[in-house]
């Protein structure tokens, strides 16, 4: 079983294996090959507790296998917007939980937080154009695509163009996701 928690110092060693996965890197806009073990450490830690203030804040969280709490990979709920009610759902995981429906999973655990408890309205998200394997994954779980952002961003020398997704509260509550 699957389950979301808060991310521990313990975490990092995996972290660094897809931040450092060239395969992985292709999809983000931001280097993580540069980043170090010590980096990782840092990151968990700052973001192992949380205080009551949401607003305009970055939630992360650890997915990881209930039966040995083995992290599997990090699903975020970043750039929180009380006011707008809304926030950029993010997330990676390792090798190991490809193809295991691990982030299918953590992808309904945290819109179920994002809507039912954090009470926002829209959680939204954007993906590499040339990133199919991704943007189906988002579709299957009810993100609706937007629009396109036409050769958004120059990235090794070429044009890269953005997808934009989001799904609603009432979307979510009457799917398959809804809890």
């Amino acid at each position: 079983m699957i389950k979301l928690r808060l991310l521990e110092k313990k975490d990092a060693p995996f972290m660094i294996e897809w931040m450092h996965d060239e395969e992985i890197q292709k999809c983000f806009i931001k280097d993580m090959l540069g980043i170090s073990l010590e980096d990782a450490e840092h990151f968990c830690e700052e973001n192992s507790c949380y205080d009551d203030n949401l607003n305009g804040n970055d939630r992360h969280f650890a997915i990881v296998d209930d039966a040995d709490d083995e992290y599997l990979g990090t699903i975020s709920l970043k750039e929180i917007d009380l006011d707008n009610r809304n926030c950029l759902f993010a997330i990676s995981t390792r090798k190991k939980a490809h193809g295991t429906g691990a982030a299918f999973v953590a992808a309904g655990l945290i819109l179920d937080k994002a809507f039912n408890e954090y009470g926002l309205n829209r959680v939204y998200l954007n993906v590499r154009a040339d990133n199919a394997r991704a943007f189906h994954f988002y579709e299957k779980c009810g993100f609706k695509f937007e629009g396109e952002f036409r050769n958004h961003l120059y990235v090794d020398g070429e044009y890269v163009s953005w997808k934009w997704y989001s799904v609603l509260a009432e979307e979510y509550n009457k799917s398959r996701f809804g809890i």
